[in-house]
C-alpha cells in the first residue's frame, strides 16, 4: 500500500511514519523541512517538501497513492497565519489533490467534540469544517477524533508544576483519557481499511484534571498547591489586543475548551499507562 502522510514530522506524525514502515508500506513522507526521524532509516521512504496554503505546490503529491493520512494543523501562535488557513484550507487543499489524484482512503487527525465546536474556538471550529467537506467530497473516509496526548497533558502541567502551583477552570471535575502517540499511531494504520468512520478515540486511564495535577506534583516530589479560576478569566485575556495580533487568543480559547469540557474519547486505544508516563516524564526515565 502507498501511503501519503501528511505531516509526517510531528510527535503523531512521526509515531505513524515508524508505524506504516513497520507495516511495509510505501511512504512519502510530507513535511515543511525534511529532517531525521528517530529510529527510522530515511531510505525507507522518500521524503516530499509540503506547504499545504500553496495549493499548486501539491500538485502530484497524490498521484498513485493509495490512502492520505493527514495530522496537519497549526499548534502554536503564529502572527500571519490562522487554523482556518491550515486547519481548514490548507487540509482542504490536500484533499483536493488526492480527490484529482483519484486517492481510495482520506484519513483525517481531527480532534475530540470537534462536531460540537463553537466558532470563538478557532482551533477546534476549522477541523469541524474540514470534517464536513470530508464527508461530502465522496473520498472514503476515516476520521479520529483523539481526546489529547500524553505528551501534551504533561508540557501544559510541567511549568505550573515547577512553579509550585497549579490553576485549574472552575469548581466542577473535568475528565480525560488522553492517548499516547505510539497507541494511537496503531490504531490509525490498522484501521486504514475502514470505511466512512468516525473513531473518538482516547486511552485506557480516565482521570480528572485535579487527579493529574496531583499525579504531577507527586511524581515530580512536590506538595500540592492546586487553585481554581473562573473560565471567563480566559476569554478576557484572549480578547487583549496583544494576544489577538500575535495568534495567541486562539491557543488561550482551545485552552479553556479543553479543560472546561470533559475530553473522554468512548473508543479506548492502546494498554500505555498515562500515571507511568506522566512518573517517567518527572523523573527523568
Amino acid at each position: 500500500m502507498k501511503v501519503v502522510l501528511a505531516g509526517a514530522y510531528g510527535k503523531l506524525g512521526s509515531d505513524i511514519l515508524r508505524t506504516l514502515i513497520r507495516e511495509g508500506c510505501e511512504v512519502v513522507a510530507a513535511d515543511m523541512i525534511d529532517r531525521k526521524v528517530e529510529g527510522v532509516d530515511p531510505a525507507g521512504y522518500t521524503y516530499r517538501k509540503l506547504d499545504v496554503t500553496d495549493a499548486p505546490s501539491l500538485k502530484g503529491l497524490c498521484d498513485g497513492a493509495d490512502a492520505v493520512i493527514t495530522t496537519v494543523g497549526l499548534t502554536g501562535a503564529s502572527a500571519k497565519l490562522t487554523n482556518y488557513d491550515i486547519d481548514y484550507q490548507g487540509n482542504l487543499n490536500l484533499l483536493q489533490e488526492a480527490k484529482r489524484a483519484g486517492v481510495g482512503k482520506f484519513v483525517y487527525i481531527s480532534v475530540l467534540h470537534a462536531d460540537a465546536a463553537p466558532e470563538d474556538v478557532p482551533m477546534v471550529h476549522a477541523k469541524k469544517l474540514l470534517e464536513a467537506e470530508l464527508v461530502k467530497s465522496g473520498i472514503p473516509y476515516v476520521i479520529h477524533r483523539p481526546s489529547g496526548y500524553f505528551y501534551d497533558i504533561v508540557k501544559v502541567f510541567r511549568p505550573m508544576i515547577e512553579k509550585g502551583k497549579v490553576t485549574l477552570l472552575g469548581k466542577k471535575p473535568v475528565y480525560a483519557n488522553v492517548v499516547d502517540t505510539p497507541d494511537f499511531a496503531d490504531f490509525i494504520v490498522a484501521h486504514l481499511s475502514d470505511v466512512n468512520t468516525v473513531y473518538n478515540v482516547g486511552g485506557k486511564e480516565t482521570w480528572s484534571y485535579e487527579q493529574i495535577a496531583r499525579l504531577c506534583f507527586e511524581a515530580a516530589g512536590r506538595q500540592p498547591v492546586i487553585s481554581t479560576a473562573p473560565a471567563w478569566l480566559f476569554d478576557v485575556l484572549a480578547a487583549l489586543p496583544k494576544n489577538k495580533t500575535s495568534g495567541k487568543a486562539a491557543i488561550i480559547r482551545f485552552s479553556k475548551w479543553t479543560l472546561s469540557h470533559d475530553m473522554t474519547g468512548d473508543t479506548h486505544v492502546g494498554e500505555h499507562s498515562f500515571k507511568q508516563y506522566i512518573y517517567d516524564s518527572f523523573r527523568g526515565r
